[in-house]
């Protein structure tokens, strides 16, 4: 089952690598055939490239994706029988899931039979779930909708294409490619990031009560076990391995459970962070004291006995499961957070490199204390500082959970936490936790005599510092230490800073009119209300006074927000790739305009084009280097 998984999430992985432009090797087509009296059918057609094949209906468990077509909503008709393939379905053992998969090559034909009683009235809405594989890789699977109704011809389903002012939507893909790859990508950096990201909060978790008093104890049962101190230094290395091999098993099941598609799309969903801002808010609750997050003791038990039945590696990782359940109280909402931030990055290796950094920080101590066994003795006594780490980690979760409350905010137009407000909540948080730090605020699980430490001093400097760092903001200074997590600065009601810039335009089609109407090139920004990359560009590049004045002056600026759930007053639906699409919202507007003019899904995205949209020069993407911006758009000045 493993390597079924691991395999999937490669195939994935090189997939993405390979297709950086959307690619869709599988092309569908819905229609209603062969009416006879109030029958019909609805045949739904699969064009597969040549190279690739698109799994069956019926596959073993275990396996890749199979084929299903849901028909969600059918109004005034119902089903006859079951859907029926008529396509030759090819049948051949796979050695990369152990199993014989079948699937079809070419095309595959799928009949479902209906009756009515008026064909007029009939409506159908539903979607078709697949995946596409070749011979090197696999696509991550992908969704189909599809509708048909108030028809009585037997013609496919047509898209509704939106009406076009200009030209200014016509592809410039090739285009675009001609001036090479897009500059300013920094995705190797991002991954160096959250890989130290994990590796605090591993060190974090050290601090915790619930796995500092395990490292004695654990690091005793493998000298005891082996009676032999070389012995028992090689499997706290193969321990400290297993715990690594568990952690980062997790961050993969992640990516296969969310799909590769998806968590490119989570930073910019205001649903799923929504559920995050919950979730951090329980997590902050828990190390607050309220309750304790506690798995079935039963679990843990069951696996130390597993520990002491078997021999060899399988019991170290028994040992390493037992740790994971035991310290789950405090290491729970520790990983909950981290999984949380690196799963909207839009990486794909986010999670498995996050919860690498977490393990290779949680198994160090568990290594070295088993090389050199005398450091036991010199540890800190667990008690009530650890409890006190519990509580910062509150404080810190509560603050963090602001951040995608947020993106929701932005994202349905709410108005809720602009900025102001949020710095507000910010100032009070650090407050708070300088005054704690100070032992002016106790909690149930606290010591009825706190002392002050010489390190909780300089922690609660550090933290009434920031807070006090923050109150500018209140008046518009940029706070360029916390753009990725602040609302910008165009939600704030008083502002007296002239350093941040307003883009001219926030529609395309009117931006692009007023460029052709003065003559000037324009910069289309490609955002989210939930890109945390799009918030450091604004604050730390586009504040720079060179970028300022071009952006003012040289260029017309258009930013789009794909992630604006604002209505549009009319919904259309798109043929893209051979499947339809619906448009509901600004957001989906200027998504579809960035995949279908420039291929491409990923923000920040910066394209510069001329009055008549076609490209001045390559896109550019992610990288917080000013002198490289300005490169960038003084190419049209060469």
């Amino acid at each position: 089952m493993l390597k079924k998984n691991i395999f999937i999430l490669l195939s994935v992985l090189i997939a993405s690598a390979s297709f950086s432009q959307i690619y869709q090797p599988v092309k569908w087509t819905v229609e209603q055939k062969n009416t006879v009296g109030k029958t019909a059918e609805i045949q739904i057609h699969a064009t597969i490239d040549e190279g690739w094949h698109l799994y069956g209906l019926n596959l073993p468990t275990g396996g890749p994706h199979p084929t299903s077509i849901v028909f969600e909503k059918m109004e005034n008709a119902s089903k006859v029988g079951e859907l029926q393939a008529t396509s030759k379905l090819q049948k051949q053992f796979d050695a990369n899931f152990n199993m014989e998969l079948n699937w079809y090559t070419n095309d595959a034909i799928f009949i479902q039979k209906i009756k009515f009683d008026d064909l007029s009235k009939v409506k159908i809405k539903g979607y078709i779930e697949f995946m596409a594989c070749n011979d090197k890789s696999c696509l991550p699977p992908q969704k189909n909708p599809f509708s048909l109704g108030t028809t009585t011809t037997n013609v496919p389903a047509k898209a509704v294409v939106p009406a076009k002012p200009s030209d200014y939507w016509k592809p410039v893909i090739q285009e675009l490619k001609s001036f090479g790859e897009g500059e300013g990508s920094n995705g190797a950096t991002s991954l160096w990031l959250i890989f130290i990201t994990g590796l605090i909060g591993g060190f974090l978790a050290l601090l915790t009560p619930c796995v500092w008093p395990i490292i004695p104890m654990t690091v005793s049962f493998f000298l005891k076990r082996s009676g032999n101190r070389k012995l028992g230094q090689r499997d706290a290395v193969l321990y400290g391995l297993a715990i690594i091999f568990i952690y980062v098993l997790l961050g993969i099941f992640i990516t296969l459970i969310f799909g590769a598609s998806a968590l490119n799309s989570l930073s910019t969903n205001a649903i799923f962070n929504l559920l995050f801002f919950a979730l951090l808010v329980f997590f902050a609750i828990s190390f607050f004291g309220a309750f304790e997050i506690t798995l079935p003791s039963s679990w843990s038990t069951r696996l130390d006995a597993k520990a002491d039945s078997t021999a060899g590696f399988m019991s170290i990782l028994f040992m390493a499961f037992t740790l994971v359940l035991v310290s789950f109280s405090c290491t729970g909402p520790i990983i909950g957070t981290l999984l949380v931030q690196v799963s909207t990055s839009g990486s794909l290796l986010a999670p498995a490199i996050g919860m690498l950094g977490f393990a290779v920080a949680l198994s160090i101590p568990f290594s070295l204390f088993a090389l050199f066994p005398s450091w036991l003795k010199s540890m800190p006594r667990s008690g009530g500082w650890l409890n006190s780490v519990k509580v910062v980690l509150a404080f810190l979760e509560l603050a963090f959970a602001l951040k995608f409350l947020s993106v929701a905010d932005l994202a349905y137009g709410w108005h809720i936490l602009d900025r102001e407000v949020f710095l507000t909540i910010w100032i009070v948080i650090f407050a708070l936790l300088g005054f704690y730090l100070l032992g002016k605020i106790r909690f149930v699980h606290d010591s009825e005599s706190k002392h002050t430490s010489v390190l909780g001093v300089f922690l609660s400097i550090i933290s009434f510092a920031f807070s006090i760092y923050i109150i500018p903001g209140l008046w518009g200074a940029p706070l360029k230490a916390i753009s990725a997590f602040a609302p910008p600065l165009y939600t704030q009601d008083f502002n007296l800073s002239n350093d941040d810039v307003h883009p001219a335009f926030t529609d395309y089609d009117l931006g692009m009119a007023y460029a052709a109407e003065k003559k000037l090139p324009v910069i289309v920004d490609f955002s989210g209300f939930g890109c945390v990359n799009c918030r450091k560009m604004e604050a730390s590049v586009w504040t720079d006074p060179i970028v300022r004045e071009l952006l003012k002056k040289d260029f017309v600026l258009i930013s789009l927000f794909v992630d604006d759930k604002t209505s549009l007053a009319k919904p259309y639906t798109v043929l893209e790739n051979g499947r339809t699409t619906s448009i509901e919202t600004v957001g989906d507007k200027w998504s579809y305009l960035q995949r279908y003019k420039f291929g491409a899904n990923a923000q920040p995205f910066y394209v510069m084009l001329d009055n008549k949209g076609i490209p001045l020069n390559k896109s550019y993407t992610f990288n917080e280097s000013p002198a490289s911006f300005i490169k960038w758009l003084k190419i049209i000045k060469k």
